[in-house]
C-alpha cells in the first residue's frame, strides 16, 4: 500500500538528514491532483530563504519556456515542484551551487513518487534529474539528452537548467528555443487543461 502523500510531505519538510552539512529547509510542492512535475536539482539560496521553489530569475525563465504565469506555476493542484534535493546545498569554491546531496534522493524520491499516480509529464531540469529519471536511457551528457527530447516525450521532457549560467549554452544551441520550447508550451497547455 502506498504511503499517505500528505504525511510523507510533512515528514520531508521536517527532514534533518543533511543537518551536519547544510542548514535544512526542505522546499517542495506536490499534491495528488498535479498532472505535471518539474523535477529540478536543488533550491538556490533565494529559494532557501523564501521557501518558494524557483522564486528567482531561473524561475522566471522556466515559466517563460513553459508559457505559464506565476499563479499557474505555484498552483499545487496542477504543478508539482520536486527537486532532486529539497535544501540549498551551499556554494562550491567557484561560487556555483554545489550538486544536490545524493542522500536526499536516495532517502525520499522513490517513496514520494510511489505515493501518488504517475505524472502525465515530467520536466527534467538539468542533468541530475535527467539521470535519475531516465537511467540508462539518458545520453552521455545534458546537451545530448536534451537534443534527444523527442525520444522521451511526452512523458519526460529534458531541459537545461534555466540559470543565467546557461546563457552561452542557449546561444550555442538555438534549436532549443525554436524546436523544443514550442513543443514544451503546447504540452504544458494540454496537460494543464486536461
Amino acid at each position: 500500500m502506498a504511503e499517505d502523500l500528505k504525511k510523507l510531505v510533512d515528514e520531508i519538510r521536517a527532514c534533518r538528514i543533511c543537518e551536519k552539512i547544510l542548514d535544512p529547509r526542505p522546499v517542495l510542492q506536490i499534491t495528488q491532483t498535479a498532472k505535471l512535475m518539474v523535477a529540478s536539482q536543488a533550491p538556490g539560496l533565494r529559494v532557501h530563504k523564501t521557501g518558494l521553489s524557483f522564486n528567482d530569475t531561473s524561475g522566471d525563465r522556466l515559466r517563460a519556456w513553459m508559457g505559464v504565469d506565476r499563479e499557474t506555476f505555484y498552483d499545487s493542484s496542477k504543478i508539482a515542484l520536486v527537486g532532486m534535493a529539497f535544501c540549498f546545498p551551499g556554494y562550491d569554491a567557484s561560487g556555483s551551487d554545489k550538486p544536490p546531496p545524493k542522500v536526499c534522493a536516495e532517502h525520499w524520491r522513490a517513496r514520494l513518487l510511489a505515493a501518488r499516480a504517475p505524472f502525465e509529464t515530467t520536466l527534467l531540469v538539468g542533468s541530475y534529474a535527467q539521470i535519475w529519471h531516465l537511467g540508462g536511457k539518458a545520453r552521455e551528457n545534458m546537451t545530448e539528452t536534451v537534443k534527444a527530447w523527442r525520444d522521451y516525450a511526452p512523458r519526460y521532457i529534458p531541459l537545461p537548467h534555466p540559470s543565467w549560467r546557461n546563457n552561452a549554452w542557449l546561444k550555442k544551441n538555438t534549436w532549443f528555443e525554436t524546436e523544443l520550447v514550442p513543443y514544451l508550451r503546447q504540452r504544458v497547455r494540454r496537460v494543464l487543461s486536461s
